[in-house]
């Protein structure tokens, strides 16, 4: 889809002097029918438009190009002037300071709406559709997000086919920024906003099939309760204020007047966005409102309807502490998966403390990265996510998505474990071929190799994350929405506020190791009695250079009475503390003599062959000859280590 740039003048004559110049940049969306398009004047019937040229046929040389449509014949489409429509001045950003887009949800349902009617005009059946903008950097990142993620979430584009016309875009488009006061040092591109929005899209969190426009914009005023919901089972919202704001006991006199019903709530004399939060709350099944401000209402009122409330309060403008992030994701995770009701998570205005949780849960859940999902909530709800708290999600969304890795990994193992727990026997152990035997000489229980460890954390002490020393400071405040309405029908914002510096402690996440080892397995041709030698002889060469000639002399004879019968050889076990490891005890002859007796008393460890035709006779002594392969069949001695 060619980017096709215009720099053209109006310079036709009898043109209006107010129409002189329009400056421009027109991108074909869809080939011949859609278009995106920025102009420094709004355009009109005799504002230029790239058509392709006529294509001249030739009666003699017909070419199947030649023959493909209106496109190429010069007639129809082409030959009829483009239909202009734009959204600059019906749909617009409301900013909370500085902030800058996406535009939401919401404005996205209306954009479908008047682009879906401008093609459906039968006016309009043979012109190309110009979606177009302003010049300034601002209206065209919005034009071109909008458009994009009408492709994606509507007409189920992948996002790199939504992207690449966008690509060509010059000057390249402004990137979006958040809603603090501060320096804005984190942004977000359209990429990521169609990337967070597809990403939710394929999890089953967004979609327009149930959306309700009328209810978004209803609800996500300050008068009428300022929230919104994120996913199907996350809702954001402002902190309600009335007074009392401690909980009602049963031995206060207002612990009657609590509503239990919607009905109760509708006659109650609350103010009306707390009687619309109570009421939609208890309508759409919410199990949980979790509240991260200082007191502002009484809980009473949720508890009352059967809602459970719970204070996990920080300072604004601050990051959680990633114990309080692992206790949130606990609980909103048994919420949603067994008891299948919705939460509720508000701060004072609803965006900043509240982006970082829920979006942690996300993060932790779907495997957001955490520019798609900030871009994402800020689709569903603007202003999410502000200042240092950008900059935490980024840093600590790995950690988030371990959690998930842990937590999938251990309810696998529970899964698999067995419902009554079975008593392992010390006396007998299980050999490849399925035989049980019991250990020579009495032996005792193998001494572990070492600890084994998991990495199973409290709340209070979760994996390695990002604190916030590492971090920003802290915004000085957070901007909110208010109920003050200017002349244009919009709602003032400001931040009567500001934050305090929180710090948090470092968690460190313990080291782990997991030892696996296989079991010494006894050769199938040699005798219970046999065997004991064998191993007194194997304990008897341990050490060469620390015996004495008595055990020396003890070794070769018990050496020259193994080697009168066929043996198989295994592996020997690795003892900690030992005078060396399993990969210092494995020798490989170089030739098939270099096996025979050095003096030492050293056993290779190999695979024995017990072939009739090479078993040993009572004329030859020493140790008998081996493959030299470690690890073939039969040989279930090996010992293997390994640290995570």
């Amino acid at each position: 889809m060619p980017a096709l740039s215009q720099a053209a003048t109006s310079a036709a004559a009898g043109m209006p002097p107010s129409a002189a110049t329009s400056y421009g940049q027109v991108i074909e969306y869809i080939q011949d029918r859609l278009y995106l398009a920025s102009y420094t004047h709004p355009p009109n019937a005799h504002t230029p438009f790239p058509y392709p040229p006529k294509q001249s046929r030739s009666p003699s040389k017909r070419s199947s190009r030649a023959q493909q449509g209106p496109t190429a014949t010069g007639a129809g489409l082409k030959a009829q002037p483009p239909v202009y429509f734009s959204i600059d001045k019906s749909l617009l950003y409301n900013a909370f300071h500085a902030d800058f887009g996406p535009l939401h949800i919401g404005h996205l349902y209306r954009f479908a709406v008047q682009l879906h009617e401008v093609l459906g005009d039968p006016a309009n059946e043979n012109k190309g559709v110009v979606f177009w903008s302003n010049a300034d950097s601002r209206s065209r990142a919005n034009a071109a997000c909008i458009l994009a993620c009408y492709m994606v979430l509507i007409q189920n584009w992948p996002p790199h086919l939504a992207l690449a016309p966008i690509a060509q875009m010059d000057p390249p488009c402004m990137p979006f920024r958040d809603a603090g006061y501060s320096q804005a040092d984190y942004t977000l591109t359209i990429q990521d906003v169609v990337y967070g929005i597809w990403k939710a899209k394929e999890e089953g969190l967004c979609g327009l099939k149930d959306f309700s426009l009328e209810e978004y914009e209803k609800f996500e005023r300050v008068d009428m309760g300022d929230f919104n919901w994120l996913t199907p089972s996350f809702v954001a919202f402002a902190s309600p204020q009335h007074q009392p704001v401690d909980i009602i006991t049963p031995s206060s006199p207002l612990y009657a007047s609590l509503p239990t019903t919607i009905k109760d709530v509708q006659r109650s004399a609350l103010p009306t966005p707390f009687k619309n939060v109570l009421s939609h709350f208890t309508h759409r099944n919410v199990g949980l409102v979790i509240r991260l401000n200082s007191e502002l209402y009484s809980p009473s009122y949720f508890t009352a309807l059967g809602i459970q409330h719970l204070d996990m309060i920080f300072d604004d403008g601050t990051c959680p502490p990633l114990g309080l992030v692992r206790k949130f994701i606990d609980l909103a995770h048994e919420m949603i998966t067994v008891r299948r009701k919705g939460i509720a998570v508000h701060c004072k205005a609803g965006l900043g403390r509240t982006g970082c949780l829920i979006g942690a849960y996300l993060i932790y859940r779907h495997g957001f990265t955490a520019n798609e999902i900030i871009a994402f909530m800020r689709f569903m709800r603007p202003g999410m996510v502000v200042g240092p708290q950008q900059h935490w999600l980024h840093l600590n969304q790995g950690t988030f998505r371990e959690w998930w890795f842990e937590d999938s990994i251990k309810d696998k193992l529970a899964a698999w474990a067995p419902s009554t727990p079975t008593r392992s026997s010390h006396k007998q152990r299980l050999a490849s071929n399925g035989q049980t035997f019991t250990p020579p000489n009495g032996s005792q229980k193998r001494t572990a190799l070492g600890e084994i460890t998991h990495n199973e954390q409290s709340p209070e002490r979760a994996s390695l994350g990002v604190q916030d020393e590492n971090l920003p400071a802290p915004t000085p405040g957070q901007p909110r929405k208010t109920s003050k309405i200017y002349g244009n029908g919009t709602l003032g914002r400001h931040s009567p506020y500001r934050a305090q510096a929180h710090e948090n402690e470092p968690f460190v996440k313990p080291d782990s190791e997991i030892v696996t080892s296989s079991r010494l397995v006894q050769g199938e041709s040699e005798s219970e009695e046999e065997f004991q030698l064998r191993m007194l002889a194997r304990r008897a060469s341990r050490s060469p250079t620390s015996r004495s000639p008595a055990a020396n002399a003890k070794r070769r004879a018990v050496s020259c009475t193994t080697t009168t019968t066929t043996t198989s050889v295994t592996a020997l076990w690795n003892m900690p503390g030992g005078e060396s490891d399993i990969e210092n005890r494995v020798s490989r002859p170089k030739t098939p003599g270099s096996t025979k007796g050095s003096g030492k008393g050293d056993i290779s460890v190999g695979k024995t062959r017990s072939s009739p035709l090479r078993r040993s006779t009572e004329g030859k002594t020493g140790v008998r000859k081996t493959s030299g392969r470690v690890g073939s069949i039969g040989n279930a001695g090996s010992v293997t280590r390994s640290k995570s």
